[in-house]
Parts: structure tokens; C-alpha cells; sequence
């Protein structure tokens, strides 16, 4: 059975429907930033999220090739993560959505180097013909948060984050969103072929 992220770190990708606090471990990631609503058509979002799964399908299918990434397993592709974020504003304006700017994130097993990051975006912009530069590798340490399963329409998400925010600050934390740290969400439901009503989402705030 290829290994699943969501399932051997359920900690990280399966949280209960009410708050907990967590400790994220430095993890790293296929990058790519932009901004703009994430619902236009043909906007930057869209692009996005085409180059991170061009590049994460080519580390995958690494070990049908010449290149054999040192200490690989076989995996399931991680979620589409993403950190979002809005100048002047803390945490998220749902109204305002072409104001977002963000980093559309998928995670990378362990064994993969920057070395073998750099041979995947050749490899894919050689086979796919497509331009990848905008995709980075990412380190990220999160630390410190405070998380929480969201059911339903990500419109809905400021009903869970101000029960994220009630928790927090009864345990005697603090938000801590800044330029460095970022109100974070994890995909784990295909909006596409999910009904709203039942699409699942972590959501993740920084805290002090």
C-alpha cells in the first residue's frame, strides 16, 4: 500500500470539528505564490495549482524513470494546501476575494532534495512543455497553532474561525498572524465533484 500522509499524520490532516492546538513540524513543499479571487477562470490560481501537480506527478513517477530519488517510497500525492493572506488585513476578508495573495502549496516526502526538486521541474518543462519557473521549494516551519476541520462551503470557514479564535484564547493563547505566518488551509475534498455542503477543509492559525 503506497503511503498516505493523511493517514500515518492524522494529526496534522485529520483534525476533530472543534479546536485543538498543535505543534507543526518543519515540512517541505512545491510552491507556487500569486494573487487574485482563486474562482476566476483562467486566473493565476487556477495556473497554479496545474504547475504543482505537474511537478508533484513528476517526483511520483520518478521511479519509472533514470532518475531514482535516494530512500523513495511509494506515496499517495498529499492535499493542495494553501496560505492565505490579505494586506492590512488580519487574517481573511471573505468579501474581497480579489484582494487575496497566497502560496499554493503541495508537500514533499522526506526524501525528496532540493536536487531532485530541480531535476523535476526540468524533467516536466522538457516532457510538458510547459513553463515551471514559477514553482519553488519551499521549507516551512509552522510551528505552534491552533486547527480545526471545517465542513462545509469555504465561505462558511469565519464561523469556524471564530470558534478556532474562542478556543485559543480560553487556553491562553494569542492569534499570531503576521508577514511570516499565515491562516492556512488544507483541501481534503475535490471541490469539483463534492457538493459544498460537504467539503472538508483544515483550518489553521498561527498562535503565541
Amino acid at each position: 500500500m503506497p503511503f498516505d500522509f493523511k493517514k500515518e499524520y492524522k494529526e496534522y490532516y485529520m483534525p476533530p470539528k472543534k479546536p485543538t492546538i498543535v505543534t507543526v513540524p518543519t515540512m517541505n513543499y512545491i510552491a507556487v505564490r500569486g494573487e487574485g479571487d482563486p474562482n476566476a477562470e483562467g486566473g493565476e490560481y487556477k495556473q497554479a495549482i496545474e504547475l504543482l501537480y505537474g511537478i508533484a506527478y513528476t517526483i511520483k513517477m520518478s521511479k519509472k524513470g533514470d532518475h531514482q530519488i535516494e530512500g523513495y517510497f511509494d506515496y499517495v500525492v498529499p492535499p493542495l494546501e494553501g496560505f492565505w493572506w490579505q494586506d492590512g488585513v488580519q487574517g481573511v476578508d471573505y468579501t474581497h476575494k480579489e484582494h487575496f495573495k497566497w502560496v499554493s502549496l503541495i508537500r514533499l516526502p522526506d526524501f525528496v532534495t532540493k536536487t531532485d526538486f530541480d531535476w523535476a521541474i526540468e524533467e516536466a518543462t522538457r516532457k510538458k512543455k510547459t513553463d515551471f519557473s514559477k514553482v519553488e521549494f519551499l521549507t516551512y516551519d509552522e510551528g505552534l497553532c491552533v486547527q480545526c476541520m471545517h465542513i462545509g462551503g469555504y465561505d462558511d470557514e469565519p464561523a469556524t474561525v471564530q470558534l478556532m479564535h474562542e478556543y485559543m484564547t480560553v487556553q491562553g493563547y494569542s492569534l499570531d498572524i503576521s508577514q511570516s505566518r499565515f491562516h492556512h488551509e488544507i483541501y481534503l475534498s475535490d471541490a469539483r465533484k463534492v457538493s459544498p455542503d460537504k467539503l472538508k477543509t483544515v483550518i489553521r492559525h498561527p498562535i503565541k
